[in-house]
């Protein structure tokens, strides 16, 4: 009877742990839903859940990546949209980690699990605006993104590369999240909007459906300055003319893009993550947007070797596995 007591009990036990793994439910967080990184992660989240028995994701979207890279690393979190230049102010505890005296020991608790392109960073204005180039934003109110935010700091590090003015001096940066901020632009209340994202943008095309916008980059994009703030992860890129009915460039303005990517808590289960890798990208081709961030997502980049955060051992495996890690 004692056996066969004990072997009920096992087989609860077994039971409740084949259920347990059923059942797992990991947790992302994303900046604002409706920009396109975000829509990048939720569409990664929809994709695994739909092709993972046993595995959902749970997405949350709103607030700066900064702080959700440190709640992955706490383990409040389970993934979060990263990017190499914050992991490395993280492990240095610098700019926005300068008061979080744990970052540089979390961030050995945040790996990568895959990388793509975030998008241009357009410098909108409205097309009678009086400011032609970045070097007329002197006087001005912007929006650059929520502060203490990644966004923040590479449309920041742009403007005061290319052209000197400095935020807070020269300029007003105003502080909003992005919804508010995009609001702001919305109601006339701001004279420049900022946002990364691949075209065509969500916002420009809701902006254009009643107003005429205008893309502005800086007199000169050359420069040590220049080439010391876009460093290994940003890099040049224009934006074309004529990719909105209201927009009034006459030309293509140089701008910059980023390198992003999905972080993801190094202490979890290296077959989990082994196992969601392969779920995405096996199907990726399952999405049906025509969206361009969806031609953007590309195998063969999402683990490139290209600053020091690391890949998570479990998305290391899929890459290997299909030739495209060493």
């Amino acid at each position: 009877m004692r056996k066969l007591a004990t072997a009920a009990c096992s087989a609860i036990v077994l039971a409740g742990a084949v259920q347990a793994q059923e059942e797992t439910t990991l947790r992302m967080a994303t900046i604002a839903p409706s920009l396109s990184a975000a829509i990048t992660m939720a569409t990664f989240a929809n994709v695994v859940t739909d092709n993972l028995d046993g595995v959902s994701i749970e997405v949350s979207g709103g607030g700066a990546a900064t702080l959700h890279m440190m709640e992955v690393a706490r383990g409040n979190l389970d993934m979060s949209m990263t990017n190499p230049v914050v992991w490395n102010l993280m492990a240095n505890g610098r700019a926005m980690y300068s008061g979080e005296p744990d970052a540089p020991a979390l961030s050995e608790n945040l790996q990568l699990l895959m990388l793509y392109p975030y998008g241009q960073y357009h410098f909108a204005v409205r097309a009678d605006s009086d400011i032609q180039v970045l070097d007329d934003l002197e006087g001005a109110s912007v929006f650059l993104g929520p502060q203490g935010g990644g966004a923040f700091s590479a449309a920041n590090a742009w403007v005061e590369a290319t052209t000197g003015l400095v935020a807070g001096e020269d300029y007003e940066a105003i502080t909003a999240n992005w919804q508010t901020g995009f609001q702001a632009f919305l109601d006339g209340m701001i004279d420049v909007y900022v946002n990364g994202c691949l075209d065509p943008c969500g916002q420009f095309i809701q902006f254009t459906e009643t107003e005429e916008i205008r893309f502005i980059g800086p007199e000169s994009h050359e420069g040590e300055a220049v080439t010391e703030a876009l460093g290994p992860f940003r890099f040049r890129e224009e934006i074309a003319a004529g990719l909105y009915d209201g927009q009034r460039n006459e030309t293509a303005v140089m701008s910059f893009n980023a390198v992003v990517g999905i972080g993801i808590r190094a202490d979890l289960d290296e077959e989990i993550v082994y196992q969601i890798t392969r779920a995405f990208w096996d199907n990726v081709d399952q999405i049906t947007s025509d969206a361009p961030w969806v031609d953007a997502l590309d195998v063969a980049f999402a683990p490139a070797n290209i600053g020091r955060m690391t890949l998570h051992p479990g998305a290391a495996r899929y890459y290997r596995e299909v030739g495209v890690l060493d």
